[in-house]
């Protein structure tokens, strides 16, 4: 048997890249029956039958499973905005790097299309992340200038793009690896916001190492199985404030004598990002159909 990775799968057939070449795979019964399918992104064992084909035998041990895009085996989540055009979307941001701890995931922000907003507004929005300890880029689909840095942040990691339709994700991934032409979406006169090109998730190997994931483009994120009680843990802001709350168990939310809360009040928390959080929180409890 061979090892490899599965660097797309349409329709139950899986292309497993190994040492030698890559391989149309399908997968056996039995990841039907244990309701354990393959994914982009899992390293796997195969059975070769011909020259260029095989079966999936085994899945092996996966670091993380992304649900949307599903994909696993991730270090590094990019995840792309638009400042305007579309609208940028601070709610589905604070979503997708609350995912990003979640999964123990480095996380880069890019903020495209900064051409067409002022310096106001991206000071506005430089203030809140950077000091949160992202790493940012700003950039605009005129500007190559930090490609060559931002590449060297992928040396050696699987590295998934993420953020909504329309913001700009294909045309950088086209600059970083020329020659793959990744779809790239258009933005709707109408709704003025983006619409989904890419269909299904693929790998692409970088020559310095790296492996870069294409997802589809998206404007919501399913998050019903991230834990409540972790959820705050999720926000790094507030992790060197939550150890002085009066209650251990803190929620930041309506206990008295909160820490968390007391920054946000004096501004060393960002209140936008504090006011996604209860959002999510009193999102999360509802869900679960608890009084709190």
């Amino acid at each position: 048997m061979l090892k490899g990775r599965i660097i797309k799968g349409i329709a139950g057939f899986y292309s497993v890249k190994t040492d030698e070449k890559i391989y149309i795979c399908k997968a056996r019964g039995l990841f039907r029956k244990k309701q354990h399918k393959p994914i982009v992104g899992d390293w796997v064992t195969i059975e070769v039958i011909n020259d260029t084909e095989g079966y999936i035998q085994s899945i092996l041990d996966r670091k993380n499973r992304l649900l949307r895009p599903e994909v696993s085996n991730i270090d590094l989540a990019i995840l792309v905005f638009s400042i305007k055009n579309p609208k940028f979307q601070s709610l589905l941001l604070d979503k997708l790097t609350v995912m990003s701890e979640h999964y123990d995931m480095e996380t880069i922000i890019i903020f495209n299309k900064c051409d067409l907003a002022n310096k106001e507004e991206i000071e506005e929005i430089n203030s809140i992340y950077n000091n949160i300890g992202y790493k940012i880029f700003y950039t605009s689909i005129k500007d190559d200038k930090f490609i060559n840095e931002f590449k060297q942040c992928l040396k050696n990691k699987t590295s998934v793009f993420a953020g909504p339709s329309g913001v700009g994700k294909s045309t950088l991934m086209n600059k970083i690896v020329p020659g793959v032409n990744f779809q790239t979406g258009e933005i709707s006169d109408k709704s003025k916001r983006g619409k989904h090109t890419t269909r299904h998730s693929e790998i692409v190997e970088l020559d310095n190492g790296g492996f870069l994931i294409d997802t589809p483009g998206f404007s919501s994120l399913e998050m019903d199985l991230l834990d409540v009680e972790n959820l705050e843990n999720c926000f790094r802001e507030f992790l060197k404030f939550s150890s002085n709350c009066k209650f251990r168990t803190c929620k930041h939310f309506k206990e008295p004598n909160c820490a968390v809360k007391n920054a946000v009040e004096i501004n060393q928390i960002s209140k936008s990002r504090y006011s996604n959080y209860c959002m999510l929180l009193e999102e999360k409890i509802l869900n679960k159909g608890r009084k709190y």
